[in-house]
Formats: C-alpha cells, structure tokens, sequence
C-alpha cells in the first residue's frame, strides 16, 4: 500500500484524468510539480509525476517532454526507496513502460528508428514485470506499439 503522501495525491490526479478531468488532472499534476521542486524534487516523486504528466499533454512533443522526464528520474531511484513509499514493485518494473511510452511518443512523432529503439529496450525489461494486471497491461501495450511500427 502507497504510504507517500505526495505519490497519494498523484493517484488521486491520476485517477480524475482517467474520469475524463483531464485539464483538471493537468492542472493538479503542475502544482504538485512546483511543490516538489520541479526538476529538483525527491526521485520518486518527479519519476511518477511525470509518468503521469505526460499523459494528459495533447502535444506530442510535451508528452516526449515528460516522458522524458519520467526516464531520467528512474534512472536515480532504488528497490529502497520504492518499498519505503510502500510501492510494490522494484525499479526495474518500471522501465517497460517508460520506455513503452518513449516508444509511443517518437512513433507519433515520426521518428520510427528511435520508437523501435525503446520498444526493444522496453520488452528488454520485461523480465522484471509480474504477471499481474499491470505487467499484462504493459505487455498488451508492447504488442500493440510493435504492431504499429510493422
């Protein structure tokens, strides 16, 4: 169970962006953005933001922004750290989809080297994905993206 207040209240954006409240969901994403810091803020917290940020930008290229973003944090997080804010997975679980993101982002934008680039790095990682509803869901999307760079 999630015990990080702040990655409590990205859920909780999250979750009115999957209602439909994706402006408002944008909106809160940003002020919790300023809150932590920005580009400056705790690992985990800029990782999950902007994982989360970057799917309720309707521009490509603000999307590859904060996918980006998303990327580079997890890059700085540990099993440690993960398991202190009560989140179950280990640090690799997450590269399949940043990278299935990272993916999607540079086929939309029609650099379809650099899509099939992080395609192979996302199903690289899968590995590291359980069998639960989430890793089904990421490797759903992985075949999907590969269908579309066919």
């Amino acid at each position: 169970m999630i015990t990080d207040p702040t990655l409590s209240r990205i859920g909780a954006a999250v979750h009115r962006a999957h209602a439909g409240e994706r402006e408002a969901a944008r909106l809160e994403f940003a002020e919790i953005w300023a809150g932590i810091g920005g580009e400056h803020g705790e690992p985990l917290h800029r990782c999950t933001l902007a994982h989360a940020m970057a799917d309720v930008q309707d521009d490509a290229r603000q999307e590859l922004v904060w996918d980006e973003r998303a990327l580079a944090a997890a890059e700085l997080l540990t099993d440690a750290r993960m398991a202190e804010a009560g989140v179950p997975l280990p640090v690799a679980a997450l590269y399949p989809s940043l990278h299935l993101n990272l993916s999607e982002c540079h086929r939309k934008l029609g650099d379809l080297d650099r899509a099939r680039d992080h395609l192979r790095r996302a199903r690289a990682g899968i590995g590291a994905l359980g069998d639960d509803e989430y890793g089904q869901l990421i490797k759903r999307g992985l075949e999907r993206i590969a269908a579309q760079l066919r």
